[in-house]
């Protein structure tokens, strides 16, 4: 079996090297020349998956080792009959660490609790399911919105998008990017949306994909002081992002929220076991993590300390999200080599988790962020 693969999916060649012959050509380089040959290709989010890059090859199977399928024209595959997989929920946990970081920072730096806060959750399905879960145990309120499962559950827990505007203190999405039909995402947010957000002035977090956001619509309105503060990790035009907006939104980061190794090791796991069943092949790889960086950390808790700056403090330990906002600052030209060059970040459930003095609330909220408590 010939296999083209973009090299940052992790273990690609430990996975499929016993398949065939694994060829790595970078996710944006990936044009129809690369995969003449192939018989199998697997991609990321860069990689657009289309008849321009497929017509006249010999390509049976396509992976893309993300949660997202905007990139992939799938319509196109099933009329080929080509077997496609995605890796879904793969790094739901990642992104929804990463929400709960950002939000500490952000409360960090305006000097409010969370729990005295509503969070809007739009899009309740891999991802927003677990930021519900993560933000309600830190004692928030929290509004969703979900059109499509609202349908088809007919859920009281839905709420309509006027009602989570008026009253949310803070607006997350996690939609998938569609450009049509009744529940269509693409510049959901416009210019007339983010008009309705004056009044209550939220904070916006957006780690879905860029065009959920109409980015200069966005700049209008940071602009004019419609938003308490915004968080980007994905944007308009990637890797060509705007640095005007980079400049006033409140944290910015290369489109990594999903990006925890653990995440993208799970994305290789699945895209190599649908590969596995497409071609009727026994799976044998399984993968062989490195130790975490951080296994251990023991603390002791000030009496009247603040569980949610105890909590934003073990959070950056793992994961310093403020670090990422330097580094695409510091050279927004580095865009795609920050996201090649990510380095290794665990997920919670990898760290033990010993405190000191901690009221059972603060331990019961570490243990729902997934820490092992010892």
């Amino acid at each position: 079996m010939r296999i083209v693969a973009d090299p940052s999916i992790p273990f690609v060649q430990e996975a499929f090297g016993p398949l065939g012959e694994v060829r790595l050509v970078p996710g944006r380089e990936i044009m129809a020349r690369a995969v003449r040959g192939a018989d199998a290709l697997l991609v990321r989010s860069v990689t657009p998956v289309n008849p321009a890059l497929l017509d006249g090859s010999p390509v049976k199977f396509v992976a893309t080792a993300t949660i997202g399928t905007d990139h992939v024209d799938q319509a196109y595959l099933s009329a080929k009959g080509i077997g496609f997989a995605s890796a879904q929920g793969s790094n739901a946990n990642s992104v929804a660490e990463y929400v709960v970081a950002a939000m500490l920072e952000m409360a960090r730096r305006q000097k409010f609790r969370l729990h005295d806060k509503t969070l809007g959750v739009i899009g309740v399905g891999n991802v927003g399911s677990r930021v519900v879960r993560n933000t309600q145990a830190l004692g928030m309120r929290v509004l969703q919105n979900d059109p499509p499962r609202a349908c088809a559950e007919k859920g009281s827990q839905f709420v309509p998008l006027e009602r989570l505007f008026a009253e949310a203190d803070i607006i997350t999405l996690h939609v998938p990017l569609t450009r049509e039909g009744p529940d269509e995402t693409f510049h959901l947010f416009d210019k007339d949306r983010l008009a309705t957000l004056k009044l209550r002035k939220p904070i916006l977090i957006n780690t879905s994909r860029g065009a959920v956001v109409d980015n200069k619509a966005l700049l209008k309105a940071i602009d004019g002081e419609w938003l308490g503060g915004v968080v980007l990790d994905v944007w308009e035009n990637e890797p060509n992002i705007s640095p005007e907006l980079l400049d006033v939104v409140d944290l910015a980061t290369p489109h990594i929220a999903g990006y925890s190794f653990d995440g993208k090791v799970n994305g290789t796991r699945m895209i190599y076991e649908a590969a596995c069943r497409f071609f009727r092949l026994q799976p044998i790889w399984t993968p062989d993590l490195p130790p975490p960086p951080v296994p251990h950390i023991e603390l002791t808790v000030s009496s009247g300390e603040d569980d949610e700056e105890v909590l934003r403090r073990i959070v950056q330990r793992i994961y310093d999200i403020t670090a990422d906002d330097a580094a695409l600052r510091k050279s927004i030209l580095t865009f795609d080599k920050l996201r090649a060059e990510y380095p290794i970040r665990r997920e919670f459930f990898n760290t033990e988790l010993v405190l000191h003095g901690a009221s059972e609330a603060l331990r019961v909220k570490s243990a729902a962020l997934g820490f092992k408590m010892g």
